[in-house]
């Protein structure tokens, strides 16, 4: 399969569009989850999985250089996903009634879920997983996302986000940490 990227990342460096467009087939979808996971609306998660691609094509010539694709890939599409989070949060876009529902639909739709029919404690458990996540710092959360969401490796996630494998450990134990305090106390106070 890497060597497989590898080959498409060098066509489409040498000129050849019909590479980049099997790149982006291949990756549209792991992009827009990861996306979503930051901005938490299917729009913006379009915007960013377009403007991922867009980026990339224009950063065509940086890719020989690059050792993961993917690592790059994603790293440019969670740092653009960051900074349209933050826009957004500084302009209260989002009126807060629809956030929980359209954050929960949302979410359903884009992750990997078993089936429709998943019982109500499990979507209710969704919901409170959401808003904990919401509350942890961006790095914490962005960390959590990608390693117990998307399940990137440790190192993985240090690629993605360009900083040491122990940064990414130490991130992790802390919103851990943090989600378990957050959740057993939202759990216990709704039952």
């Amino acid at each position: 399969m890497h060597s497989e990227i590898a080959a498409l990342v060098e066509r489409f460096v040498a000129g050849d569009d019909s590479a980049f467009a099997e790149l982006v087939a291949r990756y549209e979808r792991k992009v827009y989850q990861v996306a979503f996971q930051i901005v938490r609306n299917h729009y913006d998660a379009d915007e960013v999985v377009q403007e991922t691609f867009v980026r990339i094509f224009k950063r065509r010539n940086e890719l020989g250089k690059v050792s993961s694709f993917t690592s790059f890939l994603l790293r440019v599409a969670t740092n653009y996903a960051i900074d349209l989070h933050r826009r957004q949060r500084s302009h209260d876009r989002w009126p807060e009634e629809d956030t929980p529902a359209m954050a929960q639909l949302q979410t359903i739709l884009s992750a990997d879920v078993r089936t429709p029919g998943d019982d109500f404690r499990d979507r209710r458990l969704m919901v409170e997983i959401i808003r904990a996540l919401d509350t942890l710092p961006p790095r914490q959360r962005l960390t959590a996302i990608l390693h117990d969401v998307q399940g990137y490796s440790k190192r993985e996630v240090a690629e993605i986000l360009e900083c040491p494998e122990a940064t990414v450990r130490s991130n992790l134990h802390i919103a851990r940490t943090k989600l378990k305090k957050i959740l057993r106390k939202r759990l216990r106070t709704e039952e």
